[in-house]
């Protein structure tokens, strides 16, 4: 339990900050922090730290990026965490452009949930945000489903003159395919410039929008995972619309229950919050368990984060972990 009473029992694992894609508000233009292969952590400091996290009650792990699939191990490292003792569920969050030759062996390996990003179904829209082609997308998304993991999500970011016309025919979409889709206000994750009168949207103006046909109805008692996403029914479609306004929603951080991994081994008790812990070098000097910074982490996880205070990312989401 952190200072502020929250039990903290999830860790999310960037496993590389290396990335097939480079989303506007993902990476900066020119990033290459993945050259440094050796600052990054191997699989088995990886389960080490894991299983660490695991005897002081950690039970959800999720693997992230970057992206995850680009790691040639992935498979591997999904299957030694499934199997550690005390892990109650993991999940994996991909761009799915390499999701359709991996969905089938990350389930048998133990990966229980998907999240996938995707933030328009018009190819000319997603090429601008990403700079990437869509249709492997639709491919490893139709892979996940057909592999039966027990949840798969789809991440919409919301971007004003960007995205906004998306937004429909992705509930559609998220309706046609019975996936909770999730619309995720813009956060100063990459650039300072990135985020902007000009380009934010709130999850609350979304909302409205929605509500205005009286569309919304409140789904209290589901939570298809372990994030911060408040959820509703759709009606006219069917489709259930989770909303997560880290800039806008009032105690945001009140139920947070997480800690993040970097690829290089650096615990961060907060994603709006530029403190980090060390693991990986004292591992690697000789440590025999990460027990005690783990503990430290959450002795100093903050109770908000500060994003709304003129936040100025240190290093980009690519670096941080998803």
């Amino acid at each position: 339990m952190d200072p502020f009473g929250r039990t903290i029992d999830y860790l999310r694992i960037s496993v590389t900050d290396r990335c097939n894609e480079r989303c506007l508000y993902c990476m900066p233009e020119g990033y290459k922090g993945w050259a440094q292969r050796s600052d990054h952590m191997t699989a088995d400091e990886i389960v080490h730290i894991a299983q660490s996290a695991t005897t002081l009650g950690f039970r959800k792990f999720r693997l992230t990026g970057g992206e995850p699939l680009l790691r040639s191990d992935i498979v591997e490292i999904s299957r030694q965490l499934w199997e550690l003792p005390g892990v109650q569920t993991l999940g994996i969050s991909t761009n799915a452009t390499r999701l359709e030759s991996f969905a089938l062996p990350l389930k048998k390996a133990g990966v229980r949930s998907v999240n996938i990003s995707l933030d328009t179904l018009d190819p000319v829209t997603y090429r601008t945000i990403t700079g990437a082609d869509i249709t492997p997308v639709l491919k490893g998304i139709d892979a996940a489903l057909c592999a039966k993991f027990e949840v798969v999500k789809l991440n919409c970011v919301l971007m004003r003159g960007v995205n906004e016309s998306s937004l429909h025919p992705l509930i559609e979409f998220a309706a046609a395919h019975d996936t909770p889709l999730r619309f995720i206000e813009l956060m100063p994750l990459s650039r300072t410039d990135v985020l902007n009168e000009s380009n934010f949207i709130s999850v609350g103006e979304v909302m409205q929008q929605l509500q205005a046909d009286g569309n919304l109805e409140p789904l209290v008692d589901y939570r298809p995972g372990h994030g911060p996403a408040r959820y509703y029914l759709h009606r006219s479609t069917g489709a259930k619309i989770g909303f997560i306004g880290a800039l806008t929603t009032p105690h945001f951080c009140e139920s947070c229950n997480k800690l993040r991994l970097t690829a290089d081994g650096k615990l961060r008790p907060c994603l709006g919050r530029h403190g980090e812990i060390d693991l990986l070098a004292p591992l690697r000097s000789g440590a025999s368990s990460a027990e005690s910074l783990l503990r430290e982490a959450i002795a100093n996880k903050p109770e908000n984060h500060e994003f709304s205070d003129c936040y100025e990312p240190g290093r980009p989401m690519t670096a941080i972990g998803g």
